[in-house]
């Protein structure tokens, strides 16, 4: 791929190269951990793709662009032999193996990198893809923090690169139904908007009892666990995205994990910006098990004209309008509350419930947003073309940051109050100071990014 960024990429990567330790992060040593595979570099006009966790979402992020003729998979990392072989073998021809992300970001010839490691490595490994000069497909969620969220969204402004935000959900006909019906007017104005999630893990979750000293072979366990903080190996939370809910520290909760996909719908339909005060409550009530994430999360989202509300429980599955079934089962859904009607909808169904005949000569909106050709498809477009993704960080970040702020209301029982033209934490110097993570050494926040 013939790279059309204002800077050399080969000279950014000889400058993170020669550099020996990545500016803000790596330890003061680093082995060698090329594995497998021959490392051969696709022609030039080719989109060289490399990956940074080999787990399920991964794969499939990959695979649906590797299914794109002008991209060549050239590299692929995990710290888990059982993840990464696969994937080096299923792209034997072309593809090589690493067990060190930094090893992998200085592969010579490297144009973009898919990063579905678990969130709490999100902010360091996409600052350096950035650093890099690399083209990134980031999985949700962005970030765990407001600070990452930011530097993340700096960084790939100043290095001048491509990133989607994977919230694939996007990318669906339905929710560009939903956006257009919304915007149509037939509503009337809209002054609250509900969302939820809901499920019913009650009262064990994932188990006790599973923690042990003893990581699988071919496993770095502390590679894994890596800026955050150290904890005994657990089989249960390195199975997949789901598990890593469960745990504060690698993933924030059922918030982080749920919420992007369900408020990103008002918040593109209604083009919010920023919350200006955030007022949230729960925590772990009823489940006992290895984990320690809250079971119940219950959040306000105040923005100058509008309040928008989250509810998620993992301790029962009520779905109001969206039950119609009474097993328990995951379930989610949002309602628009206008002057002339209630929207409610999900991934893929909706109904509208006037109030009185206010909506009775409204006409179905007609389809002015293009579809889509996918997120992942996209995102290789917008390589090309050099314009930014729908979901790049600049606009996922109004819908990372109410997320990241609602936690953090919650762990500190009190509202907090935000100003979206300083992009500040006002009034509460606690909540300011808890807004950017402290890593575990030797990694370092990126604090010059904000």
């Amino acid at each position: 791929m013939k790279n059309t960024k204002s800077n050399s990429p080969f000279t950014r990567r000889q400058f993170v190269k020669t550099t020996a330790v990545a500016a803000f992060a790596a330890p003061l040593i680093v082995k060698s951990s090329i594995i497998s595979g021959r490392g051969i570099s696709a022609p030039s006009d080719k989109i060289n793709l490399g990956i940074i966790g080999c787990g399920g979402l991964g794969k499939a992020n990959l695979s649906a662009c590797a299914m794109n003729p002008d991209v060549v998979v050239v590299a692929a990392c995990d710290v888990w032999k059982e993840r990464l072989d696969p994937v080096v073998e299923h792209y034997k021809d072309t593809c090589r193996g690493y067990t060190d992300y930094r090893e992998l970001l200085q592969h010579k010839g490297l144009d973009a990198v898919i990063i579905a490691t678990p969130a709490h490595w999100h902010a360091i490994q996409a600052i350096e893809a950035a650093e890099a000069g690399l083209d990134i497909y980031l999985q949700k969620p962005m970030t765990m923090h407001l600070g990452e969220s930011l530097a993340v969204r700096n960084a790939v402004r100043k290095h001048d690169v491509i990133c989607q935000v994977g919230t694939q959900i996007h990318a669906g006909e339905h929710y560009r139904r939903m956006v257009e019906l919304v915007r149509s007017g037939n509503l009337g104005d809209i002054s609250t908007v509900r969302t939820f999630f809901v499920m019913n893990e009650a009262p064990n979750g994932i188990g006790l009892g599973n923690n042990t000293n003893k990581a699988p072979r071919g496993m770095d366990w502390d590679m894994w666990v890596g800026p955050a903080q150290m904890q005994p190996f657990n089989p249960n939370l390195v199975k997949n995205a789901f598990y890593h809910c469960f745990w504060m520290n690698f993933s924030g909760g059922w918030t982080p994990g749920m919420a992007p996909h369900i408020t990103d719908l008002p918040i593109w339909a209604l083009e919010l910006g920023f919350p200006t005060e955030i007022t949230a409550s729960g925590g772990r009530f009823i489940i006992d098990d290895d984990g320690d994430a809250y079971d119940n999360h219950e959040v306000i989202w105040r923005y100058p004209n509008l309040t928008m509300t989250w509810m998620q429980s993992s301790t029962n599955s009520y779905g109001f309008d969206f039950l119609r079934s009474q097993e328990s089962q995951r379930r989610l859904g949002i309602y628009f509350h206008g002057v002339n009607g209630t929207l409610q909808t999900d991934y893929s169904t909706h109904k509208v419930l006037p109030e009185g005949d206010r909506m009775k000569d409204m006409e179905t909106p007609p389809q002015s947003i293009e579809p889509s050709p996918g997120h992942e498809l996209e995102w290789l477009e917008c390589i090309k073309s050099r314009k930014q993704p729908s979901c790049n960080p600049g606009y996922h970040i109004k819908v990372d940051a109410p997320v990241e702020m609602s936690v953090l209301s919650m762990k500190l029982g009190r509202s907090i109050r935000f100003d979206p033209d300083t992009e500040k934490i006002v009034g509460d110097e606690e909540a300011a100071k808890m807004a950017i993570p402290e890593y575990r050494a030797p990694w370092r926040f990126p604090s010059e990014y904000l």
